[in-house]
């Protein structure tokens, strides 16, 4: 399977969300004075074209475990989304 990887186009969109959440957690791991805000822009940025990419190759249920896994590691940027979801309804 890894020898056949440039072969078969199907696993470049694992591959890559699989090194997008390798960045994004080494991201995390460096100090920041904007509390990693400008990294979150451009991770998001990043991440959900090929959230759509890798769910369009491999299945809503691929993009789903790969969704929860990048909300897992954007988790202020969901919770403040939520949060202000919530007082727009009510």
């Amino acid at each position: 399977m890894i020898g056949n990887l440039g072969a078969d186009p199907d696993y470049w969109p694992l591959v890559l969300c699989l090194v997008w959440l390798i960045a994004a957690n080494v991201i995390a791991m460096f100090p920041s004075r904007d509390k990693h805000w400008r990294a979150a822009y451009v991770l998001i940025a990043v991440g959900v074209p090929l959230l759509g990419w890798a769910t369009y190759v491999s299945g809503p249920v691929v993009g789903l475990l790969l969704l929860a896994a990048g909300a897992s590691i954007l988790r202020w940027p969901v919770i403040f989304l939520w949060r202000w979801l919530r007082r727009q309804i009510g």
